[in-house]
C-alpha cells in the first residue's frame, strides 16, 4: 500500500508539472486526482471504491469548484433530491433525544473495520455546536442550540403538525434538497443513519426536555 501511494504521488506530480510553465489547468488537476483516486484505493471489507462515485448532484457541485451553480441547475439539483426524501414509515418523527445525543456525539461508522450492518454515528459535533454542555464542537455549520425552542416546537405530541419538523426531517434526509452544494451528509438518502436514529436525532433538535431547547 505504501508504495501504491507513492506511485500515485509521482503520477500525480508529474501531471502538474507538466502544465507548470502556463500552471496546471482546472482539468489537469481533476484528472492527476481521479489517477491518485484509482491507484491508491480499493475495496476492503465493507468499504468500496463504488463510494468514489458521484452522482449528478455531487458532480456539478465538484466541477463548480467553490463557485456557485448557475440558478437553473441549482433548482434541478434541489428538485431531484427533494424527490428521494422519506417521510417516517409509520409518521412519527420524534425518538429519544438521549439517543439522540449519542449519535451526535459517535462518528464511527462506514469503515473498512466496521461490520456489515453495524449502527453508523451522525458525527454532529464535528460541524455543529448543539448543546450547551458541550465545549467541543465545529463551527462548519450554524450553531444547532434552541434549535427546537427558537422554531416554537413547545410540544412533541403535536410536533408533526409543523411545518418545520418537516423540514428538519428533510434535511437530515437529503441536505441537498435545499442547497443543492451543502456539505452536509445525505444521512438517510445516503444509508448512513437509519430510520430510527433520525428520530433519535430529531428529538435532540426538536423535543423540549432535549438538553438543546433549555
Amino acid at each position: 500500500m505504501k508504495k501504491t501511494y507513492k506511485q500515485a504521488g509521482m503520477l500525480a506530480l508529474s501531471v502538474l508539472l507538466a502544465g507548470c510553465a502556463t500552471g496546471p489547468s482546472p482539468q489537469q488537476v481533476a484528472e492527476a486526482t481521479q489517477k491518485v483516486i484509482k491507484s491508491s484505493f480499493r475495496d476492503q471489507g465493507i468499504a468500496k471504491t463504488s463510494w468514489l462515485d458521484q452522482d449528478a448532484s455531487n458532480k456539478a457541485c465538484s466541477e463548480a469548484q467553490g463557485a456557485a451553480l448557475e440558478p437553473q441547475l441549482a433548482k434541478s439539483i434541489e428538485e431531484a433530491n427533494l424527490k428521494t426524501i422519506k417521510m417516517p414509515s409509520d409518521g412519527k418523527f420524534l425518538g429519544d433525544w438521549k439517543e439522540g445525543e449519542k449519535i451526535a456525539q459517535n462518528g464511527r461508522g462506514m469503515t473498512w473495520t466496521d461490520q456489515p450492518g453495524s449502527a453508523n454515528g451522525g458525527s454532529c459535533y464535528n460541524c455543529h455546536q448543539i448543546s450547551k454542555e458541550e465545549l467541543s464542537f465545529g463551527s462548519i455549520g450554524p450553531s444547532l442550540y434552541n434549535y427546537g425552542k427558537l422554531r416554537g416546537v413547545a410540544d412533541p405530541a403535536a410536533a408533526a403538525s409543523k411545518p418545520i419538523v418537516d423540514y428538519t426531517w428533510g434535511k437530515l434526509w437529503n441536505a441537498k434538497a435545499y442547497n443543492a452544494c451543502s456539505g452536509m451528509p445525505r444521512f438517510g438518502h445516503a444509508g448512513i443513519l437509519n430510520e430510527t436514529q433520525l428520530r433519535h436525532v430529531m428529538a435532540l433538535l426538536l423535543d423540549p426536555q432535549s438538553p438543546v431547547n433549555k
